[in-house]
């Protein structure tokens, strides 16, 4: 019995000393808390301050920490839900699938030149009567457009007349081969051979049906065979003339389909195909010009309208492509912000393709089903002074004591925009600013403290400005400004 009790209380010390070195090295002890970068206002997000508290505009400061889960990631920085929240940041997928390179050129609308008629006379002659008098009539191809007296014209009947009255049946053929050469229609001459008597008008008929487009004739006019008396254009069909650029060639190729769209008709679409790459390149405009052929059965579309055209290359399989933009070009290269998921935001280098309408292809830097900021990527970008590779960011906590800023410590900026605001009180006001290069900003709207020594009763709401923009360690202010002519 006394053995039992000396191994259970064995037992029992045993276990607590186990339990003992199991919490304590699941528990340790705590790990010092991060550090934030700085802090900022939710409202005023490219405004950083180095400590807790309230902003200028009263708001209290919310903490930026760098990223936690990878802190030797020198391209990846965190932020606070309530702070992408205020960014307006729109998160897109990164897709894999077909993908057609899709051209959108601005065209005009032109004759198809292969139905293109004119009306010509065999023989002087006078016009007689005319039954089309004005440029834009409609004509049909058996309708009389009008008539000729020419003595030739009728010498060639009288002669079929005596030559049917001889009895000798190759010189009345000879005699209807003459008159068909010279363009007298076969109604008048199987009229001729009904009435057995010469007609002293000759009816012009034209070749097509179409709309006239030259009228050169009027009654009485003396013709000869060299006079173009009218023009028609068959319009149930017609030419789209569009330009592409030069870099856009390899992917045009005859016989593709393509679409058209004319502001006149809203809603409307035609298709058609690629009939013809022209061969010589525009040196002022470096474009290409490409016919397409369009059918018109309802004569709606008319010679000289603009039209939008779209054409789609073959797709290309297995495609990687992003919104466009998601994507930020500058002279070191093109990235992406990646969201890696609870508030953390990557800064990535891409390769890409072609683009396609409102996407771009991605040869390289990105996978399927990543996902990628499309909308306040720019404003992450200025927000964590990502650049390209990143080399002045690092989250190691020796930084985030140094509270590094997205701008240098006392440069000067110069910039231009409209005052929105002024807060003569307050010594300050609010800009629409053009983009800064500099501090990689866009076009922003922005408050800003201004310098002491500047007059604000000087400016009025509505004045464009240039200024020069002095960053101190925790804000931005105007430290000179000047009117520029509105």
């Amino acid at each position: 019995m006394r053995m039992n009790k000396s191994s259970i209380l064995i037992a029992i010390i045993i276990l607590t000393l186990v339990s003992g070195i199991f919490i304590g090295r699941h528990l340790g002890t705590p790990s010092p808390e991060k550090k934030p970068m700085y802090w900022v206002d939710a409202m005023e997000p490219t405004i950083h301050y180095p400590g807790p508290g309230q902003s200028r505009m009263g708001m209290e400061l919310t903490p930026v920490y760098p990223d936690e889960g990878q802190a030797t990631d020198q391209n990846t920085v965190r932020i606070s839900p309530t702070l992408v929240n205020n960014l307006g940041v729109r998160i897109s997928p990164v897709t894999q699938g077909n993908f057609a390179k899709r051209i959108e050129a601005i065209g005009y609308i032109a004759p198809d030149e292969n139905k293109i008629s004119h009306i010509h006379t065999y023989a002087d002659g006078w016009v007689k009567k005319m039954f089309v008098k004005a440029v834009g009539d409609v004509v049909k191809k058996d309708q009389v457009v009008l008539q000729l007296y020419s003595p030739i014209l009728v010498n060639a009947q009288e002669e079929y007349l005596i030559a049917a009255g001889s009895g000798d049946p190759s010189l009345a053929e000879a005699s209807i081969k003459k008159m068909q050469a010279l363009h007298i229609s076969d109604q008048q001459i199987q009229q001729l051979k009904t009435t057995k008597k010469a007609s002293q008008l000759i009816d012009i008929y034209p070749h097509q049906d179409g709309v006239v487009t030259e009228l050169n004739v009027r009654e009485g006019m003396h013709v000869t065979p060299d006079t173009q008396m009218m023009s028609i254009v068959d319009l149930s069909s017609i030419w789209m003339i569009a330009e592409i650029y030069e870099d856009q060639e390899s992917s045009v190729k005859v016989g593709e389909v393509a679409e058209a769209r004319i502001s006149a008709f809203p809603g409307k679409t035609w298709t058609g195909e690629v009939e013809y790459i022209y061969p010589q390149l525009d040196p002022t405009t470096r474009t290409l010009k490409v016919r397409f052929h369009f059918t018109n059965p309802d004569g709606i579309l008319k010679p000289n309208m603009y039209a939008n055209v779209f054409l789609l290359s073959e797709p290309k399989p297995n495609t990687l492509s992003i919104p466009l933009e998601a994507l930020i070009r500058s002279s070191e290269g093109d990235r992406v912000i990646v969201s890696l998921g609870n508030g953390r935001f990557q800064a990535r280098s891409v390769t890409v393709g072609m683009e396609s309408g409102e996407r771009i292809e991605i040869i390289s830097g990105l996978k399927a089903g990543e996902r990628v900021v499309s909308s306040g990527q720019f404003l992450i970008d200025s927000e964590t002074n990502l650049k390209p590779g990143l080399e002045r960011l690092d989250t190691t906590q020796e930084q985030s004591n140094a509270q590094q800023l997205p701008l240098e410590s006392e440069k000067i900026i110069e910039g231009k925009g409209i005052i929105k605001v002024l807060n003569i009180p307050q010594h300050a006001l609010t800009l629409v600013h053009e983009p800064i290069p500099a501090l990689n900003w866009p076009v922003m709207t922005m408050d800003f403290s201004v310098d002491d020594n500047i007059n604000l009763n000087d400016f009025k709401v509505g004045d464009h400005v240039q200024f020069i923009l002095k960053s101190a360690s925790e804000n931005q202010f105007i430290t000179e400004m000047k009117k520029l002519p509105n």
